[in-house]
């Protein structure tokens, strides 16, 4: 007997469901999901609803340029679902498709932003890469990142003295812990005496907090305490404990399973750093050509303006040598023992090897790419990126970036509301939260255009050393602050935790975000420790959270409610804004496969 169909076509085409985790796209025969190879096989599926009027299913692909069409077969039933399927050979490095689906009232097409009605671009195809190798340990790992000089002094004796140096017309100047940290002039030379030795004597903090992973911000010889004003990038700042400091963190956190990435300045360099003296001395000079001089000495490219931090040309064959090509490269030598870092971040990536005319940027980041991967296979290479990065995403750049866009912004502006501020001139957005149908289509806006593989290794986060603390943006409501966090750790993607954030640590703007950590436990926010604590064990003990498919289920005014599943386990995760709870009501968990009545723990 054939099924009685609703007339709410909507209703059932809301079960219609793809993305490009293993529940949906299968490896066949002893093809590796993480590493696909040309030749290989996959089998690709769609899960509909029980019930839905679905006439048939293509997949649509476009190979060599000419588009092609698979019918697919209908397989199997589940509870609440049934599944159709097609087998796909990778005949080409990156491989777009999307599915026509026909149904009563005409077709639709299914691609990574949903159901479309009429004819997709195939900027949102799902896309799988045939030749790269995903970051394996990436599905496991919690990030921490940390400010070094401000998260624990482990030995004294190499604080930063007052006077000892001056940067910016400032004084350096030996600050006491726990004192706030100042604004305006000298605000980048206060040092707190936070160290490498100070990460090693509280790694078991890190422990009980459930993260794995480390990522600090530069450590490298440098005269501020944010350290981009790199002098040396052969030598650990002696004010962080120097080289040996680093090799006996890195013993430690290797002893523990915790991963370590550093952050790295490659798109410019202190004004002290000797290649730079040597080109500003003679125009002649070997560095020379590592620097745009507009008028030599004086007058020359740098980061926004500000003269301290020359802009590196990459024009300069032999700057790419020193920074990433050669065998004694800065990019390659801490990738190796005793350090054997686990991969790096590139500060301000979006404008790497780029100005004006001369447009290095995507060359360049293939370059690292290949010396880094060529190094170290299994290193993680994470861009710093605060807008649209998804034309570095396709596998040939950056493993990932931080998600700024794709996942801070949304969400924040979801629990806080909105500002824009225009460089130089000042604030020219200030408004109140933005609906959830906006941050959804955020969030999916930026998962859609890129290949499922690389948005499981985008690093996400809620705070950093460059913005507002969390707390403090969501004005240090509990429940807000909980659905931040919640999100972030149950999201598609690497989720990191800003030091202190655990234990509830505020600060407006980038400044004031850089507090010390407290380490007497009376300061901390308890109930807030152990919330992060219960939402890390969650992300590291559940499979549909580290590495399940991604459906949204439900969005109203004020709250959002997702589905994340594996074939072995399926979670729901509700995000609710307030101001009150979310009134008891059923969820739509049918159009996720999940039989009403289902009881979940």
């Amino acid at each position: 007997m054939e099924p009685q169909h609703s007339t709410d076509l909507a209703t059932f085409l809301a079960a219609v469901h793809h993305d490009g985790s293993g529940r949906y796209v299968r490896p066949v025969g002893d093809a590796d999901p993480g590493h696909w190879r040309i030749g290989d096989e996959v089998r690709l599926r769609v899960r509909v609803g029980r019930d839905d009027p679905i006439a048939s299913l293509y997949v649509r692909t476009c190979p060599d340029g000419e588009q092609a069409f698979q019918e697919m077969t209908e397989v199997a039933a589940g509870p609440a679902c049934r599944w159709w399927e097609a087998t796909l050979r990778l005949d080409v490095p990156t491989t777009n498709y999307r599915f026509l689906v026909k149904v009563p009232d005409g077709h639709r097409w299914l691609n990574g932003a949903g159901l479309q009605p009429g004819i997709p671009t195939d900027a949102n195809d799902f896309r799988l890469l045939a030749g790269y190798d995903a970051t394996d340990w990436l599905a496991d790992r919690v990030f921490y990142q940390i400010f070094p000089d401000r998260f624990a002094n482990g030995d004294p004796a190499n604080d930063v003295p007052t006077d000892a140096w001056t940067y910016r017309g400032a004084p350096a100047v030996k600050r006491a812990w726990g004192e706030p940290p100042k604004r305006g002039r000298g605000a980048l030379v206060e040092f707190f005496g936070g160290d490498l030795q100070g990460i090693e004597q509280h790694l078991d903090h890190l422990d009980r907090l459930g993260v794995n992973a480390l990522y600090l911000t530069p450590i490298f010889d440098a005269r501020s305490n944010h350290g981009y004003d790199i002098v040396d990038y052969d030598h650990v700042a002696a004010h962080l404990g120097g080289n040996e400091a680093l090799a006996a963190l890195r013993a430690a956190t290797a002893a523990r399973d915790i991963r370590l990435i550093l952050d790295i300045a490659p798109n410019h360099i202190g004004v002290e750093h000797p290649w730079f003296q040597a080109a500003r001395a003679d125009a002649a000079a070997a560095t020379a050509a590592y620097f745009i001089f507009r008028s030599h000495p004086d007058e020359y490219e740098s980061w926004m303006g500000h003269d301290t931090l020359p802009k590196l040309d990459y024009r300069s064959t032999a700057l790419r040598s020193a920074m990433y090509q050669g065998s004694d490269s800065v990019f390659r030598k801490w990738l190796r023992p005793p350090y054997s870092i686990d991969g790096w971040r590139l500060d301000v990536a979006n404008m790497l090897a780029r100005k004006g005319p001369d447009q290095m940027g995507v060359e360049v980041a293939r370059e690292i790419r290949a010396a880094v991967k060529g190094e170290a296979p299994n290193a993680y290479l994470f861009g710093e990126n605060t807008y649209d990065a998804i034309a570095t995403l396709g596998g040939d750049q950056w493993d990932g970036v931080m998600n700024y866009t794709g996942f801070t912004a949304p969400v924040v502006q979801w629990l806080a509301g909105v500002e824009y501020w225009n460089p130089g001139k000042g604030r020219i957005l200030d408004e109140g939260p933005i609906p959830t149908t906006a941050m959804v289509a955020t969030l999916d806006a930026f998962r859609a255009a890129i290949p499922w593989i690389i948005a499981r290794q985008q690093y996400n986060l809620v705070g950093s050393h460059d913005t507002t603390r969390i707390r403090t943006a969501v004005g240090g409501d509990p429940g807000r602050l909980r659905a931040a966090l919640g999100l972030l750790l149950t999201y598609v993607g690497v989720p990191s935790i800003f030091y202190g954030d655990e234990v509830g640590l505020e600060g407006r703007g980038d400044i004031l975000a850089r507090r010390t950590m407290p380490w007497d436990a009376s300061a901390w926010d308890t109930q807030l420790l152990e919330d992060v604590r219960t939402l890390t064990t969650a992300r590291r003990t559940s499979p549909a959270l580290r590495e399940g498919g991604f459906q949204v289920l439900e969005v109203t005014d004020n709250t959002l409610a997702f589905l994340r599943d594996t074939d072995a386990e399926a979670a729901i995760v509700v995000a609710n804004r307030g101001p009150d709870e979310r009134a008891a009501s059923p969820l739509p968990v049918s159009r996720g496969a999940i039989a009403d009545g289902t009881a979940f723990e």
